[in-house]
């Protein structure tokens, strides 16, 4: 990855993990967004347990309110993409295989053709990536030799380039799925694809002119609390 400034033809660089609803519904946005300013897009396939992890955080499916939200979110957001949407037989799942093929070095076409085909089998059609099987069965409609695929995909050198991205990608700032990042700039989210197009038009509020000193300000500003980390029914009565 090098990474440039908005007017640069570099790629956009597309962070996904296949358990999150919005990245299926991005890697069906992401590519107008990058048509109009002439960009190609390169996928890099990360681990989102593995972000988490490395950000302390909890992914939205561990949160039980929140996991209810986002299904409803993304299905109310499918719909107005009109992209079907139907949700995997379990969730979260283990999406190593998946992520393990979709990080094989294919042609631009066919590795495009092999992301259609898994976000469709993980958020379209409701089968899910979950195992072996169910990874070939996702594969069928590319024409590929799905056998061969799946025993490239269990290849050190593919398990060590998956470990690799995420811990790239980690040291870039991404913290979650999707993620793009253009120039240096990180944005996060399928509702962030605006602001991804304002900054490839160089009209981005917090890159240019006051709305950048207005963020190195920011990035200075000490915080004046912290938040408990401990439940408040089992800290030590204030």
């Amino acid at each position: 990855m090098r990474p440039g400034g908005p007017a640069s033809k570099e790629p956009i660089y597309f962070f996904f993990d296949f358990l999150s609803p919005y990245a299926y519904l991005a890697w069906h946005s992401v590519h107008d967004v990058a048509a109009r300013v002439g960009r190609d897009i390169e996928p890099i396939p990360v681990l989102l347990a593995a972000l988490l992890d490395a950000h302390g955080q909890k992914g939205p499916a561990e949160i039980p309110a929140k996991r209810a939200y986002v299904f409803k979110d993304a299905l109310r957001t499918a719909h107005g993409l009109d992209l079907p949407f139907v949700p995997p037989p379990a969730h979260p799942y283990n999406p190593l295989l998946a992520l393990r093929v979709a990080t094989i070095g294919l042609p631009t076409r066919l590795r495009r053709d092999v992301m259609n085909a898994l976000f469709h089998a993980a958020w379209g059609n409701g089968q899910g990536l979950d195992g072996e099987a169910a990874v070939a069965k996702a594969l069928e409609p590319t024409g590929l030799d799905a056998d061969v695929l799946i025993a490239e995909a269990k290849t050190p050198a593919i398990k060590e380039q998956l470990r690799a991205d995420t811990a790239t990608a980690v040291q870039l700032g991404v913290f979650g799925v999707p993620t793009f990042l253009a120039g240096r700039e990180v944005f996060w989210g399928h509702d962030s694809l605006g602001h991804l197009s304002h900054y490839l038009a160089g009209a981005d509020p917090a890159t240019t002119g006051y709305g950048a000193r207005l963020v190195q300000n920011w990035l200075r500003t000490p915080a004046a609390a912290t938040r408990r980390t401990t439940p408040r029914s089992e800290a030590e009565p204030s």
